[in-house]
């Protein structure tokens, strides 16, 4: 059963703990973990039930590049334990945030991080084109002999150099999702479906099986808000609205759209593939699963985006 009161599922992006500039130390990390938290729990505060999930760029990258350094004195780590990891890692960072902030107010709840496996399809065509590059650049002579030796697909990315691509399949089953609901359900803040989740495939036994995948965080998180049926997804991002022309001299903030006229824009190239494009396609998928009300807006500004004064404020129709 749903809590009483608004419910809410907040996406955390993946560079909320490491901000443009920073090396991203465990430090760095840490308090822009607190941060984070503090804007969080304002929303509990105010009567909010909250689920979050979060990115992971930076962090796998990260992961990636240790395990690959390290591959010759210790086993190298597949790309979905790699999640499994930043899950953790992650997690843990939000924990003592939110922890710590909770104390400040006076709140007592307990957080908790689902170590999440989502469910795709191994038939999916994101494993016949494998587009999302991960991890880290390299020169043209060991990214042929990366290709050699472990069968990766290589591209040349932003003329830095070669990196790993790989799929990017569709979500289609949280595997924790009891697990989450029933922790939500009983009073806990949740943290959960870090970086989409790890993906999985089923084996014809019925078991799961991990594979070597990238899956959208936001696209992963619509799915799991539809799933617990909260009143409203929160898509926190670098910027406070979804913007038309954005960039250009006539640039202008969305406040308030329909999904009809928001899809318009979508297929006008108004929203670019690689960032705003996913947050805006999910946005409209949780709608019209059912959503009360979907927001992009800026990380700084979560509570002032539920209350309406700040962000782009997307519903299934204008009342």
């Amino acid at each position: 059963m749903k809590p009483a009161g608004r419910t809410v599922l907040i996406a955390i992006g993946g560079n909320s703990l490491i901000r443009a500039g920073q090396r991203g130390t465990i430090e760095e990390q840490l308090a822009n973990a607190r941060e984070t938290a503090e804007g969080i729990v304002r929303c509990v505060r105010e009567g909010w039930h909250v689920v979050i999930t979060h990115g992971n760029g930076p962090q796998v990258g990260a992961a990636l590049l240790r395990s690959e350094r390290s591959a010759n004195e210790v086993y190298r780590q597949p790309l979905d334990v790699c999640v499994a990891l930043t899950q953790g890692e992650i997690g843990y960072a939000l924990q003592l945030g939110l922890e710590r902030s909770l104390r400040q107010q006076d709140l007592t709840m307990p957080v908790v991080t689902v170590i999440t496996q989502v469910e795709v399809n191994r038939d999916d065509p994101a494993f016949r084109n494998p587009s999302k590059p991960v991890g880290p650049f390299y020169s043209r002579t060991v990214a042929d002999a990366m290709e050699r030796e472990h069968g990766w697909r290589m591209i040349e990315d932003a003329s830095r150099g070669y990196r790993r691509v790989v799929p990017s399949p569709e979500p289609l089953r949280i595997l924790e999702l009891d697990a989450i609901r029933a922790l939500r359900d009983s009073g806990s803040l949740v943290i959960a479906l870090g970086g989409g989740g790890i993906p999985v495939v089923l084996d014809p036994d019925g078991s799961t099986c991990g594979i070597e995948a990238v899956i959208d965080k936001d696209r992963a998180s619509a799915l799991l808000a539809s799933a617990l049926n909260v009143d409203v997804m929160l898509i926190s991002t670098d910027v406070d609205h979804v913007y038309l022309d954005y960039k250009k001299p006539l640039q202008r903030p969305i406040d308030r759209i329909a999904v009809r006229d928001l899809r318009k824009h979508h297929a006008q190239g108004h929203f670019a593939p690689g960032s705003m494009g996913p947050k805006v396609e999910s946005a409209m998928r949780f709608l019209e699963r059912g959503g009360r009300e979907a927001i992009v807006a800026s990380g700084t500004c979560l509570l002032e985006a539920l209350q309406g004064t700040t962000g782009t404020h997307i519903v299934l129709e204008e009342s």
